[in-house]
């Protein structure tokens, strides 16, 4: 399995240069355009089914993910015969997808699902100014969010959500893939998330390894990959106060086996990748970087109403 952690797509506040942490901020032409590209390559299959779509509940965050369940329910129900797609609300709890037909090796219908722990950073008083102004100087004193408290909130998305979707036991997928699990968000907070997965379950020193290399940085549509590996490792209790090992030299029986939970390993393939926005250019004239207006339309569109948006 994957786990992809994804930063939204171009805003008008990035173009700007301004701090836009909790405040929404309308995505761009080009914006647009990157969220496509991104959506194209999921639905296409390249990273394997896309299982989950969780996101922020800020704007930005929630169009990029609904250009993504858009696309890879379109491909999907090209494929097997028209699966719906549902959003979930703001505080993760799941609304009742409509029933798809059901096919042979079909997935089940495509849920986006948002939280405000996904958020961005918030800045505080220097929301909306710009890079380096004097307010944005000290943002302690502006009163933003601490990377402690942004840890935090990190850390309970991973605990109540994250930690048991890696987890589950599904039995083998009808299709016979992991797939994937995409998380779409933004820079800051993919970051803390990011450390705190890896101090959880990745190996000893993950995160120092990571971070010799300087901060991760997010550009738009930009991800991270991660390998997910399941099994039961490590070390059990026994009901006596002893250890267990639940590999090696002694194997734990099947029914404490099934009591464990299984233990997960993470590793980082690569971060931010942007391989899916090769040859794509920023209409000129200043268009690209305007916000996006949802009459647009592209000349590919007027001759092939099943096509999408596509830089030329």
């Amino acid at each position: 399995m994957r786990l992809l952690l994804v930063r939204h797509a171009e805003t008008v506040d990035n173009v700007a240069g301004v701090y836009a942490g909790s405040r929404d901020s309308e995505l761009t032409a080009h914006g647009v355009l990157q969220a496509r590209r991104l959506a194209r390559l999921l639905a296409s299959g390249a990273l394997g089914p896309v299982r989950r779509v969780l996101s922020s509940d800020l704007q930005r965050a929630v169009d990029t993910a609904r250009a993504v369940v858009e696309e890879v329910t379109r491909a999907r129900s090209s494929r097997d015969g028209g699966a719906s797609n549902a959003e979930g609300t703001a505080d993760g709890r799941d609304q009742q997808p409509a029933q798809a037909p059901k096919t042979p090796g079909a997935l089940a219908p495509l849920e986006l699902i948002q939280f405000a722990d996904l958020r961005e950073r918030d800045f505080g008083a220097a929301e909306g100014e710009k890079f380096g102004s004097a307010r944005a100087r000290s943002l302690a004193a502006a009163g933003a969010e601490s990377h402690d408290q942004m840890r935090q909130r990190a850390e309970r998305l991973m605990s109540n959500h994250l930690a048991p979707l890696l987890r589950a036991a599904e039995g083998e997928p009808a299709d016979g893939e992991s797939g994937c699990i995409v998380v779409i968000a933004h820079g800051l907070i993919l970051g803390s998330l990011l450390r705190v997965l890896l101090g959880r379950f990745g190996a000893p020193g993950a995160v120092e390894r990571l971070e010799m290399s300087g901060p991760v940085a997010w550009s738009n549509t930009g991800y991270a990959e991660l390998v997910v590996e399941r099994g039961i490792v490590g070390v059990a209790r026994t009901k006596a106060g002893g250890e267990e090992a639940a590999s090696g030299d002694r194997t734990l029986s099947s029914a404490r086996q099934q009591r464990q939970p299984p233990a997960i390993r993470l590793s980082v393939v690569a971060v931010n990748v942007l391989t899916h926005l090769e040859g794509l250019k920023k209409t000129r004239g200043g268009i690209g970087s305007a916000r996006f207006d949802k009459r647009q339309r592209t000349m590919e569109s007027f001759f092939d109403t099943g096509a999408h948006c596509q830089s030329r």
